[in-house]
């Protein structure tokens, strides 16, 4: 039964076991809600960034310094840019050009971006001066990127190629769980 306590992570469990709880409790959250007005599914994602920050958040350093975990779209009166989504974290930018800092990157190449170190990505976009890396994962359907996740972390090399497996993991399930 889904719950409030969905994104409760026991203490001392692995990254790998807290991305099997993540996606165990994303099928759940996601499974019959696939339609919202204006075609955007922002209550599956509002549930999928809370599950990622509080995942996080149970997980020990680096992991648990993630500062910002959420979600940006493709703008649908502008395709090449990409318009702030359901998040956990500070305020953030608001729009992200295609090609555009790391989120505009994956974007644009259809491809994860794996920062460890963000002061070293050209063009990277500091909408908070604490991000230290990042991972954006972009989220296709039929062959079209219509979202990003985004996760930023306050500590160099926050994420790994485990955390890329598990998020591109997530951003299908979320590709064919979803209407856009």
């Amino acid at each position: 039964m889904v719950h409030a306590d969905s994104s409760a992570f026991a203490d001392g469990l692995s990254k790998k076991e807290v991305y099997a709880q993540v996606l165990e409790q994303a099928r759940l959250l996601l499974d019959g809600q696939r339609n919202w007005p204006n075609t955007v599914p922002y209550s599956n994602f509002s549930n999928t960034a809370a599950l990622l920050w509080h995942a996080y958040h149970s997980l020990p350093a680096p992991s648990s310094h993630v500062n910002w975990a959420g979600f940006y779209f493709k703008d649908p009166s502008n395709p090449s840019r990409l318009l702030l989504g359901p998040f956990q974290g500070q305020v953030a930018c608001q729009t992200i050009a295609f090609g555009r800092g790391v989120c505009g990157t994956a974007a644009q190449e259809a491809k994860t971006q794996l920062v460890e170190d963000v002061e070293t990505f050209p063009g990277h976009i500091a909408c908070d001066g604490a991000s230290k890396s990042e991972i954006v994962v972009p989220i296709v359907k039929d062959g079209e990127v219509l979202a990003i996740i985004d996760i930023d972390c306050a500590e160099l090399a926050g994420f790994t190629v485990e955390d890329q497996v598990a998020l591109e993991e997530l951003a299908e399930l979320l590709a064919q769980s979803c209407d856009f």
